[in-house]
């Protein structure tokens, strides 16, 4: 499944509600029907695309994509495996909703779903947030090389549009602006390091796309856990902050994060102990 944005890459360089929570019977639930409920097509050709971005997501989502209501752009989406064995597929469409979490085993809610359209061959199951469809998964029955109900196209929404109490267990943390509204995460994120590189003590910020259009990511390193060159220069906890530092209105819990917008190289997160600086990671570093 292919993540619509370069600045999820990062994890992978470090680190390589409307219907409710479910009752613990399965992942569908009855809840009650949307406003708009979605008509199109549950069958739109999908297809691969050997590129990255919001319309390549778009491409490989397949109607799944058209069902989603997000308030910013597509996060993930893709088509379904290319197969899969007799055991593998279900006997209902639950259970194919199922195949779909054991065989993709997705980054979204695996409870709290609705059976929102049917048809003779395919289900369009819906993980609604506030009435509007934040992940669409479409099963379809006996595809080929695909016996019983399984996943045919899937899609979800940025993280930040999913309930804090699923989002607040994840390998990301979800921001805030000025005004207290959660920010996407392919615009800024942080997340602690890889456990597996024994990097857990260090701390990472994501940013999307700056005005020269890169994505950038910044490290804390407290403990001096991160080799030798990983950061382009050294992390300092205790530091003036800088005249020409401008506060983004960006927020997560008691950090705040300015930037000094002609030096991209760092960022200043001030906390109720003062202000630190996050280096920029050296390019082509990360956690093998």
């Amino acid at each position: 499944m292919r993540r619509g944005l370069a600045a999820t890459a990062v994890l992978t360089a470090v680190a390589a509600v409307g219907c409710g929570t479910g009752s613990g019977g399965g992942p569908v639930v009855t809840g009650t029907a949307p406003a708009t409920p979605y008509d199109g097509p549950l069958y739109v050709p999908h297809r691969e695309v050997d590129e990255d971005g919001v319309e390549a997501v778009r491409a490989e989502s397949g109607a799944a994509g058209r069902a989603l209501e997000c308030d910013g752009e597509i996060y993930e989406g893709g088509g379904g495996p290319g197969g899969w064995g007799e055991n593998d597929g279900g006997d209902t469409p639950e259970e194919g909703l199922e195949a779909y979490f054991d065989i993709e085993v997705p980054d979204v809610p695996r409870e709290g779903y609705r059976l929102e359209r049917e048809e003779k061959d395919r289900v369009l199951f819906s993980y609604d947030v506030d009435g509007r469809t934040k992940v669409a998964v479409i099963v379809a029955k006996d595809r080929k090389d695909s016996p019983g109900w399984g996943p045919e196209t899937s899609a979800s929404c940025d993280p930040a549009e999913l309930p804090a109490s699923f989002t607040d267990d994840q390998w990301y943390e979800v921001w805030t602006d000025r005004d207290g509204d959660r920010v996407p995460i392919t615009e800024v994120h942080t997340s602690a390091g890889p456990e597996h590189c024994d990097w857990q003590k260090a701390h990472f910020l994501s940013t999307g796309d700056d005005a020269d259009g890169k994505g950038r990511l910044y490290g804390r390193d407290p403990d001096g856990v991160l080799p030798d060159g990983m950061l382009t220069s050294a992390y300092d906890g205790d530091v003036p902050m800088p005249v020409h530092a401008r506060d983004t209105g960006y927020r997560h819990g008691d950090r705040a994060l300015w930037r000094v917008d002609r030096d991209p190289s760092k960022v200043y997160v001030r906390t109720p102990d003062g202000v630190e600086v996050w280096p920029e990671v050296a390019k082509g570093r990360g956690c093998a």
